[in-house]
């Protein structure tokens, strides 16, 4: 799954909050901020979690505020060991 999430997404935590509840999922993949404002999630694991795992990450951190989460899903490569921070 590769998703984008807009809205107040950088500066308040959303990168812990989304490692920690992918950990709590046990969703493997990386988040990271995007220059343009956004975040970027990859996660791979079932797709009833990873619904799940999406229904929390519109919620936000508690000083974020998400307006839009844009989802493509895709094939897993099975690469990921763990979900981590990534850099641009």
């Amino acid at each position: 799954m590769h998703a984008r999430v807009h809205g107040v997404v950088q500066g308040v935590g959303f990168r812990h909050f989304a490692k920690k509840l992918a950990d709590s999922f046990g969703v493997f993949g990386y988040v990271r901020n995007i220059p343009d404002g956004t975040v970027e999630i990859v996660a791979e694991g079932r797709r009833e979690v990873l619904k799940a795992f999406l229904d929390e990450v519109k919620i936000g951190p508690r000083f974020g505020s998400v307006s839009r989460v844009d989802v493509e899903w895709l094939e897993a490569t099975g690469d990921f060991r763990g979900f981590n921070y990534e850099f641009w």
